[in-house]
């Protein structure tokens, strides 16, 4: 049996081993969780080396992941081939695996990207979540199994844990435990100069057992664990630690928190620790041992496979693991696309989504929608959708009440679980609170999808702190995000169909208040694939390019009418999502943009639109904060309107 004290040395000094190569990282918290890492992992934490996919493994998530030297360390320990001696002593360098922040997409055996505080808290509680929603669906033979993460005090203070740990307890996540670093040590000194907050009465308020160890103790730590295995509720261990434990003088200070301990303060903490080992050396017969306890688990992934293969559920597991598409979908978009050509009814499009929505309800077991106590307005809970509660985890729609924040980072669990693809919504104008859990699903390329309707100054008598002018911009400029706003009905399911076909990016489709004419009728192509193209042309040569985004297509149809009958030729672009447009091929876009000057129309913020007017072209666009009044209103005030339009061409055509 593997001695814990030697593992926990060994996890110390490979962190600080690192860090100081690198003279960059954070010891204090590697040293001070050592010993909970070491009983953790070598004693409950069911994971196999040989798979690290393995799907019914139990998650670990470093929420503190300024201490991500632990968890390379524990990886490299165990056998993970992503984290081998050269990766560890290459950690923090540019192209390194072993990045400054655990990263989900470099290193097979990283659960959850984390960094931004409290982020790895909430992204535990979608996975937690998840594991209630697919065992319920598929039984305890296929999916049982727990999450766990570590947590500072940084991640206890941060908004979104208060959120998140409330729908935890809310939905009594049994199978969630998390281990509080309980150093009462931040960047600024101890904790009590901004929190006089008593964290065992405010989890046990939010639902959850509270359970209490000394962080130094592997009995006292391993006794913890395994009172919290049979909890009927989520769990919070409180770990009472100090921070950079070992480290002669620096120990319990927030000197070493976010530095390189230095050479004299790593021979003392050697030495404390008697380890004669050269740096990055681990005693051959330690790892050994350390690598035979990791393969404990081996059996189980293997039986576990069996009841795979002669699950009755086998086929539609297989569907989940790899996130299949159902083939059906494409016909019944189809379908949909010509039901609405058909009625030509005016619809908003939040009104289209929903009825898209209920559709993929219907054909996507693994579509999990919810909202932020919005189901009445931006319309994404299908109409056969039931509830999750504490009581029915078969439900598939979550009320994550008014918690945006939590929401974006319970969805991003949801999604790295595997076996899910979450939706959920807001208004546009409230999209900022989900915006660093949007950032990170980005990063970690999570397939989800947000609905983020009221889109512009059409929000109307709810004035500015509800109208959405920057939103639009902050989220393009955001790496692998899709941004889809469309037009009408079909562009709707064009753009429902495009997110579903890209797994490794998150996409924000973009929804009006208003109702929106029909305007396309050829459904041939997915042409909102494409990110932009002409959907209304010129006879003959182009006098005007008009180029809109979603309600203000209409506009720009209406606008090119009238310069028709002044014998101005107007060609009419729809730009549902500019990032998918700037990659097509410089001739496709050539082509739909043409060599006339050329208008942009959108009720946002105009930054970003230069690069697609050239020298000659112009933007309509609002550039300040809304008005209250009646969305015509607004629209009149702030020029959008076909008249104003019309007379914008004609002064680019002086």
């Amino acid at each position: 049996m593997i001695n814990l004290k030697d593992l926990a040395a060994a996890i110390r000094i490979l962190s600080v081993d690192m860090i100081e190569k690198a003279q960059s990282g954070h010891p204090g918290m590697p040293l001070g969780m050592a010993d909970v890492a070491a009983v953790l992992w070598a004693k409950f934490l069911r994971i196999d080396p040989t798979c690290p996919a393995w799907f019914n493994r139990d998650r670990f998530i470093l929420s503190n992941g300024h201490g991500s030297a632990l968890l390379y360390s524990l990886l490299y320990l165990f056998g993970f081939e992503d984290v081998d001696l050269n990766a560890l002593q290459s950690f923090r360098q540019l192209g390194s695996k072993t990045a400054g922040h655990p990263e989900k997409t470099l290193i097979n055996g990283i659960d959850f990207s984390t960094g931004p505080l409290g982020q790895g808290l909430a992204g535990g509680v979608g996975m937690a979540l998840a594991e209630r929603l697919l065992n319920a669906e598929f039984g305890d033979a296929l999916v049982h199994h727990k999450t766990y993460v570590f947590a500072g005090d940084g991640c206890l203070m941060e908004g979104i844990s208060e959120e998140a740990v409330a729908l935890a307890g809310h939905w009594k996540l049994n199978q969630l435990i998390v281990l509080w670093d309980d150093n009462h040590i931040t960047i600024d000194g101890s904790t009590d100069i901004a929190s006089s907050t008593d964290m065992k009465k405010r989890f046990e308020a939010n639902n959850w057992l509270v359970l209490k160890c000394d962080g130094h103790s592997p009995q006292s730590i391993e006794k913890a664990l395994t009172q919290a295995q049979t909890s009927d509720k989520p769990v919070l261990i409180d770990c009472k630690t100090t921070i950079g434990f070992g480290a002669p003088t620096k120990a319990g200070t927030p000197k070493c928190h976010g530095s390189p301990l230095g050479a004299d303060e790593i021979a003392g903490l050697r030495q404390k620790l008697n380890w004669t080992s050269a740096p990055f050396e681990i005693p051959q017969a330690l790892l050994t041992e350390i690598r035979a306890q990791a393969k404990q688990w081996e059996k189980t992934r293997r039986e576990w496979e069996k009841q795979v293969e002669k699950s009755p559920y086998r086929q539609e597991f297989i569907k989940r693991l790899t996130q299949e598409i159902p083939a059906c979908l494409s016909t019944v978009l189809k379908q949909y696309k010509e039901a609405v050509i058909h009625q030509k009814e005016a619809l908003a499009t939040r009104k289209s989504s929903q009825n898209i929505i209920n559709l993929l309800a219907e054909k996507m077991p693994s579509l999990v929608c919810g909202s932020a106590d919005l189901a009445g307005a931006s319309y994404t809970k299908p109409q056969t959708a039931v509830a999750v509660t504490k009581d029915n985890y078969a439900g598939r729609y979550i009320h994550y009440g008014i918690r945006e924040h939590a929401m974006g980072g319970i969805m991003n669990g949801l999604a790295a679980h595997g076996g899910l693809i979450p939706l959920a919504g807001t208004f546009l104008s409230f999209v900022d609170y989900m915006k660093p859990a949007i950032r990170l699903a980005c990063l970690m390329e999570l397939q989800e999808i947000y609905v983020l309707t009221h889109d512009s100054i059409g929000v109307g008598e709810d004035g500015p702190t509800h109208q959405p002018i920057e939103q639009l911009v902050s989220l393009r400029a955001t790496p692998n995000l899709l941004v889809l706003r469309p037009a009408d009905s079909v562009e709707t399911a064009e753009c429902y169909e495009t997110a579903l076909a890209h797994q490794k990016t998150p996409s924000a489709i973009i929804c009006s208040r208003q109702a929106l004419p029909l305007l396309r009728e050829n459904i041939n192509e997915n042409l909102s694939a494409k990110g932009g193209y002409v959907l209304k042309e010129t006879p003959e040569r182009r006098n005007v390019t008009l180029i809109a985004t979603g309600s203000e297509v209409s506009l720009a149809c209406r606008a090119a009418a009238l310069l028709e009958k002044e014998n101005i030729a107007a060609a009419v672009v729809s730009m549902p999502c500019r990032e998918l447009f700037e990659l097509q091929s410089a001739s496709y876009r050539e082509a739909v943009l043409g060599t006339a000057p050329r208008l942009v129309i959108e009720a946002a913020s105009s930054l970003g639109w230069d690069r697609f007017i050239g020298e000659t072209g112009a933007i309509l666009s609002v550039d300040s904060f809304g008005a209250s009044g009646k969305g015509d209103d607004l629209f009149k005030h702030f020029g959008f309107t076909p008249e104003n339009v019309v007379q914008i061409v004609k002064n680019l055509l002086l």
